[in-house]
């Protein structure tokens, strides 16, 4: 109840706030290409322990992904929503939690009914991160992006934050580093 009362305070300060943003398959979790049932998720190691960290550090934790699948026709946004509803159950039981969840249904090469004409969200385009910056007051210079993608690289270095491109399972040690770096351990 406490760290709940503190990141409430937190939130509704006026100041900028530090934060980091996770790429989601590869990242956190197995990318097993299309996920969308929450029996085949599985975390990679050290993912929830770096959620956490981040956590205690007091910045915001966000999930940013592009989810193709939805204008392949393979999965609908429901879909990934629910998946993003069993992480956050999951983290909720360790003691972490991610502040928001974002995701692109869009892809190019598949146009759907859904917008992709003036898709500004697909990584590495920065739409999804340079929108959570703005609506949660990120300090550019407080946060930073941990991917298995060279997009992922990208769309932070679009939105003006550091990103840092891991393999998969390597995903604490890099968290871990930044928050040190930038004195939030």
């Amino acid at each position: 109840m406490g760290d709940y009362l503190y990141m409430k305070v937190r939130l509704m300060s006026p100041r900028k706030h530090g934060a980091v943003f996770f790429d989601r398959d590869g990242c956190l979790n197995d990318d097993i290409g299309y996920l969308h049932e929450w029996p085949k998720f599985r975390w990679l190691p050290g993912a929830i322990e770096a959620v956490r960290l981040v956590n205690q550090a007091g910045f915001l934790t966000f999930v940013v992904t592009n989810q193709s699948g939805v204008a392949r026709g393979l999965y609908s946004s429901a879909d990934v929503d629910t998946i993003h509803q069993n992480m956050a159950a999951e983290l909720a039981r360790h003691g972490a939690w991610i502040t928001s969840f974002r995701h692109c249904p869009h892809h190019p090469g598949f146009p759907s009914g859904d917008g992709i004409s003036g898709c500004q969200c697909r990584k590495p385009l920065p739409g999804m991160v340079s929108g959570l910056m703005k609506s949660w007051s990120v300090d550019p210079g407080r946060a930073f992006m941990v991917g298995d993608r060279e997009t992922d690289v990208g769309a932070a270095e679009a939105a003006g934050i550091a990103g840092f491109l891991i393999e998969p399972g390597n995903v604490l040690p890099i968290v871990r580093r930044e928050l040190r770096r930038m004195k939030a351990l």
